[in-house]
């Protein structure tokens, strides 16, 4: 096999190789390099201890800070992970279903591929010569990974109820993998994976929540989630989506055909044609969690979810906990949960408007656009409507105007210029009234006309 790689690459193998040394490249960079897709991670495996590792690349700032045997070294890009060399390993018992007890050096590059995940990370790349353009390369696959890919398979190895219990995070590791790259899980790891689900509560959420995270941020969100929720671990995660299954929607003079899980999911699909943002596809997977504890059938048999956006707001809050979301992502996912129910329509004041775009927040309001369309088109709706894009135009418009008194084109400084006053609590007021002109359009928001007003506030 010819292939051409970055010069570092083998400039890393080389020096291994010339200090005596086996040296391989690993990982999901033989996998990308045999499905042609372009290659950032680049990871190593080799029988030099760190100790000698870190003596050969120490004019490369390696660096060793961890019991794995990996031994970093620094990127020339620093947008891109360093490169890691690990030493060959075994790995002896895993009390808590996710780091080994104990790691020991291990002798051959058998030993070192056996321990790994599943069969297509499981290959090695072994450099036979170069000219630090082109190289020649045998592919070291004991385990049929090129079959698995061939046959868009995602399969552990050896044993997968051993490699779950070893590391359960793998169980999501294997959902993300068939969703980045839409591979089937074969039918014995998804067998292990429904009777390892439990497992899952043994990994730290931080660890949970980044593998969820990756799901929906890859190329397919909508198969993704659909098969976390068939091998058992949605229940686990997220047993508020769990729970909106088979929750009915169907009702007279309404546009719902699906339940409300059913309903999310679909969402989830059309949403991601048009943001990949996760926390937006999160939330549109989340905007009516609320329904199930809201749902009630009136006498004529019309189902109501009333006030179903303000339960999901607070079960959301519960949600962003558990996941340990960070501060800004907990209040995304809050704002277009809780206000996804805006009200659209022609007879909307400016006032309203605004109202609205505060309580989104004015960052989030392209989002909430995003969500409103999953949401319709995942409940059997047309995409838009005229309404929808005329309230669009409106937000355009009222965005024009400023929204708060640091947005006007004069500044404290100005008044007290202008005004020749000191500072003071009368400086503020005369700045809000000059604002709410602004807002009731009385004046625009150009300076040279803000400063004409405040020359007539001196006049008189």
């Amino acid at each position: 096999m010819k292939l051409t790689v970055p010069k570092e690459i083998i400039e890393i193998v080389d020096k291994l190789e010339k200090g005596g040394y086996e040296a391989y490249v690993v990982g999901g960079a033989v996998r990308d390099i045999l499905m042609g897709k372009p290659t950032y991670d680049w990871d190593f495996t080799t029988n030099a201890t760190p100790e000698e590792i870190l003596k050969m690349f120490e004019s490369d700032d390696a660096y060793y800070t961890n019991e794995f045997g990996t031994v970093g070294i620094p990127n020339k890009n620093e947008e891109e992970r360093p490169y890691e060399i690990t030493t060959f390993r075994t790995e002896h018992g895993y009390s808590d279903s996710r780091r080994p007890d104990e790691v020991r050096w291990g002798k051959s590059l058998e030993e070192d591929l056996k321990r790994r995940d599943f069969t297509i990370n499981a290959m090695a790349l072994k450099i036979t010569d170069h000219n630090l353009k082109t190289i020649n390369a045998e592919v070291i696959d004991l385990f049929d990974g090129q079959k698995d890919l061939k046959h868009k398979l995602v399969r552990a190895v050896g044993d997968p109820d051993e490699r779950f219990s070893e590391d359960a995070l793998r169980m999501m590791r294997a959902v993300r993998i068939a969703a980045e790259l839409n591979f089937k899980i074969d039918e014995d790891t998804k067998s292990a994976i429904k009777n390892n689900a439990g497992l899952i509560k043994k990994i730290s959420r931080e660890r949970v929540r980044d593998e969820l995270l990756k799901i929906l941020a890859s190329y397919h969100p909508f198969e993704g989630m659909a098969l976390l929720r068939e091998v058992g671990l949605v229940k686990i995660i997220l047993p508020e989506l769990e729970a909106s299954f088979g929750v009915g929607q169907k009702s007279p003079g309404r546009h719902h055909i699906h339940d409300v899980g059913t309903h999310l999911m679909l969402s989830l699909k059309h949403v991601s044609e048009r943001t990949e943002d996760p926390i937006v596809r999160l939330a549109t997977l989340l905007h009516d969690i609320g329904k199930p504890k809201t749902r009630k059938v009136l006498d004529d048999g019309v189902v109501t979810f009333y006030n179903h956006e303000v339960v999901g707001g607070k079960m959301i809050k519960n949600i962003s906990q558990r996941l340990r979301l960070s501060k800004r992502q907990s209040e995304r996912l809050f704002k277009l949960v809780r206000f996804h129910q805006f009200t659209v329509n022609e007879d909307q004041t400016d006032s309203a408007i605004r109202r609205f775009i505060k309580k989104v927040g004015i960052e989030n309001v392209s989002d909430m656009l995003d969500l409103r369309v999953g949401d319709r088109l995942g409940g059997g709706a047309r995409e838009t409507s005229w309404r929808l894009e005329e309230f669009k135009e409106r937000l355009i418009e009222v965005q024009k105007q400023p929204f708060t008194v640091h947005d006007l084109k004069i500044t404290g400084h100005d008044v007290m210029n202008e005004l020749e006053i000191v500072p003071s609590p009368e400086v503020g007021k005369i700045l809000n009234d000059i604002f709410e002109k602004v807002v009731e359009k009385e004046i625009p928001n150009e300076r040279e006309v803000l400063i004409e007003e405040l020359n007539k506030q001196k006049k008189g």
